[in-house]
Formats: C-alpha cells, structure tokens, sequence
C-alpha cells in the first residue's frame, strides 16, 4: 500500500504526514488492518524498540468537580454512583503509589479532580510529590490538577513534578458540545504554562464521544503544534449516569486505526494507551502494543482496570518488555533538547500539546465520564447514527472502582 509505506518514511524522519494521509488512515478497511498496524509498529520501534512504560494513577481528590465535562463520572450534576473524597493525606497518597510502582510503574500520576488548584492545593500535592520521591529512588511524578495559574507550574516544578497532564480532549470546533464551563483555548494555555515551567507535557484526547474522522485529525494535529512529550489516547468509558453513556461507538478495529493515525502524526512522542482500553481494545490490546509505548497499570480514576497481573503477563505474552526506571523513555533527540530538565523535549517534530486535568484519561488517567443519562444533554452524540450507538448503559463491561485511594481495599496494580 503506498499510503502506508509513505507514511512509514514520514515517521522514521519525523515528517508530518498531510491530513489527507492521517484521514485516509482512519478510513482503511478491516481487511487493511494488520497492513495499517505493521506499519506503524515500524514507526513505533524506531523510536521506543520493543519497551512499554507503566504509568500509575492515584486519584488525590474524587468526584464533586464544579465543571460539566460530559465524559466525566466526577462532572457538576453527575449522577454515576462513584467513590466520592477530599484530599488524601502525603502519606496515604505515597502508599497508594508504592502499591503501582511495586507493580512495575515507573511514573505516578496524581490527579485531582476540579476547575484547577488552588495555591493551597499546590502545598499539599508539593508535600505529596515529597513524599513519594522521599520513599521511592527514581520515580517519576506527574500533577494533573486542572487549569493552571500563573506561577503555580513553577512551584509544582520546584516540588520535584516531573510533568504535568491536560488533555485537549476533542477539537477545537466540537469543545463547546462536550463541556461549557471552560474554553479550549484555557486548556491550550495550561499545556503551555507546564511548556515554559520546564515540566513534560502530558496531553492527549478522548476518542469515541461522538466526534468526526476530522475531529479526530484536528485534534491529533492539534497536539503535534502544543509538542508535548506524552499523548494519552483515551477512548470513552460510557459510565452509567453521565451524559455520554450510551455512546458506544468504537470496535477494537476503530481503536487500533485511531492508535496508528496518532502514531504516524506523532512518530517520536510516547504514545499511551489510556483509559477504556479494556472496554473497547478487549481482546485486540496486545496488537496495541504495537502502535504504542505506554499503558496504565492497574484501575483508573472512578472506574477498574484490568488486573496489574494481567497486563504484565499480555505485555511478556506480546514479545514486549516492561521499561525500566533506569531506562530513559524518549529518543535522545528529544531529550536533548528538552528545556528545563523536563522528561522530555518541546522541540521540532514533537507531537504537540485530559480531562478534567487526568493524566492519561477521560476516565483512565484523568477524569472519568461522568454527567447525567439524556441524549439531548450531549450535542456530539447527534452526530452518531442511532444504530451506531448502545441503546442502554453497558455496566457488564464497565465497574466503578471500590478499591484503592479512598477506600480500606487493596489497590489493583
């Protein structure tokens, strides 16, 4: 396919693909699909080699956020029977981390939900990421806290963050169908606060909330211009009681075209599969191995993941090996030229700039989907063809997570 063997030499160069080329991606055929994904995995060990990093979140805050995303199981108004708590404590924040990082995880992700920190939020997770790093000898700590405000990507800095996560989420021409309470250009501006503090860029999408094929380009390319040093592919985790619940519209095969077409976009960028894997990928998660670097390790923010042991055992069953805390994540090129000693660089052909500030997910590694059931509540989904979409919530594939942060129950990692 010339398509594909085009767009193989654009990514061991680190040339942008057009978005003809991206969107021809998305379009390929099922019978395409094992030519789509070989090709890409041709991208993907250039760059990353046969490594996957363990990422591990630990939900500081759960639930009673003030702004309305429509994917997220925390939103205002949600009626998703999530686990509800304020702050952890350092120390309960630091064990629940030991629990992932025993697992394999080489970052912790700290996510809280709500609009953005407070300067007083900031003293508490600075007093966390102490204590993690304090306990845990190479360790890398990601803040995923919301919108920023002047100085406070500074302080986290100073604290020892070694990155910092907000998704796009979804197009700039489709945000205000998902969430009204903020702007697009808000969370751009945060991608770009963590940029000058010298932090690694976290910054990704949800896929599967009704979007576009062009939605999907936009947004991907999009992030390629904010550079970011990490893109969380998350694809929706339809949680009962919100207003995106009864969108099911992905396959595995929707799942992998989607990974490849950030893949090729993103070529030398860690590329991680976030929240909803299970649900959607099922099966078909080894071959997505192929197309990305990075996994979370164990349950999400407000929903369960797939046993830790289960993806340590699919990712050594796949022919891929767990990254090392002492092996560096990204090519040289970008390290390199990183700025400010973050995990990354923010130069050339990066890939650019979660949700409610998640560091991995809508539901996985930053806020859940969380709203209210009614269709007319979320305009995106009018987009999607009745027959495409569930007509009731899947809660056999989706359980809300009892354990962990903010329970007495053992972590899943």
């Amino acid at each position: 396919m010339d398509l594909l063997n085009t767009l193989v030499d654009k990514g061991l160069r680190r040339e942008l693909p057009t978005r003809e080329e991206a969107l021809a991606v998305l379009a390929t055929s099922d019978d395409e699909l094992l030519d789509v994904v070989t090709a890409a995995g041709k991208v993907r060990r250039q760059w990353f080699g046969r490594r996957v990093k363990l990422n591990y979140l630990v939900n500081l805050k759960s639930g009673l956020c003030p702004e309305d995303c429509s994917y997220c199981s925390q939103r205002l108004g949600s009626k998703a029977g999530i686990l509800k708590y304020t702050w952890l404590k350092p120390d309960q924040a630091s064990e629940a981390a030991a629990a992932g990082l025993a697992g394999g995880a080489k970052r912790v992700c700290l996510v809280a939900s709500g609009r953005g920190p407070t300067d007083r939020d900031v003293d508490r997770v600075s007093d966390t990421i102490k204590a993690i790093k304090d306990q845990n000898e190479g360790v890398e700590v990601c803040a995923c806290l919301g919108l920023l405000s002047d100085g406070q990507a500074e302080r986290l800095r100073e604290a020892g963050a070694d990155a910092y996560n907000h998704n796009l989420n979804t197009s700039e021409s489709t945000y205000g169908d998902i969430t009204t309470t903020h702007t697009y250009a808000d969370r751009v501006d945060t991608v770009q606060k963590a940029h000058a503090a010298g932090l690694s860029a976290c910054s990704g999408l949800i896929a599967g909330m009704g979007e576009s094929d062009e939605d999907l380009v936009d947004v991907v390319y999009s992030l390629r211009a904010l550079d970011p040093d990490s893109v969380p592919v998350n694809f929706l985790i339809p949680v009962e009681g919100t207003p995106l619940a009864k969108e099911w519209n992905l396959t595995p095969q929707r799942c992998l075209r989607i990974l490849a077409m950030v893949r090729f976009v993103c070529p030398d960028v860690e590329v991680r599969i976030a929240g909803g894997r299970e649900v959607h990928l099922r099966t078909m998660q080894p071959l997505a191995l192929n197309l990305a670097n990075s996994i979370f390790l164990g349950d999400y923010l407000t929903t369960e993941g797939q046993a830790g042991k289960a993806d340590l055992e699919m990712i050594a069953d796949a022919g891929f090996e767990v990254e090392g805390t002492g092996q560096v994540t990204l090519p040289e090129h970008r390290v390199t030229a990183g700025v400010g000693g973050g995990c990354g660089s923010h130069a050339e052909a990066g890939c650019g700039s979660h949700a409610d500030a998640g560091c991995g997910s809508h539901e996985g590694g930053g806020c859940g989907p969380c709203g209210s059931a009614a269709d007319e509540q979320a305009p995106a989904a009018a987009r999607v063809p009745e027959t495409a979409r569930a007509s009731e919530a899947r809660t056999d594939l989706v359980a809300v997570r009892r354990r962990g942060a903010g329970t007495d129950l053992a972590p899943n990692a």
